[in-house]
């Protein structure tokens, strides 16, 4: 089972679950598409309207930043850790 963590500022999304878990795996894409089909709010705040990781959104996996080892085809195994943080700004 897939782990997918979750900040306090998507947690709303999620019924207020920090972590969510998800018997899906193979690659990212999978994963985020499990989250959707139980999570669309939190999906919307993830991906945009083309399915594609929103650019303020930065999601890793086992700890390695997935738009350096693949984006959504990242591959990510059954006992794997997804943990999503949108940016944070501020001045």
């Amino acid at each position: 089972m897939v782990t997918v963590l979750l900040p306090g500022p998507l947690r709303g999304e999620a019924g207020g679950a920090s972590r969510l878990s998800v018997i899906a795996a193979g690659t990212l894409r999978a994963v985020l598409d499990e989250v959707a089909a139980h999570h669309p709010r939190l999906s919307r705040r993830i991906r945009d309207e083309r399915g594609e990781l929103r650019r303020y959104v930065n999601v890793f996996v086992d700890g390695e930043d997935c738009r350096h080892s693949g984006g959504l085809a990242t591959p990510v195994g059954d006992e794997a850790e997804v943990q999503v943080l949108p940016s944070v700004a501020g001045g």
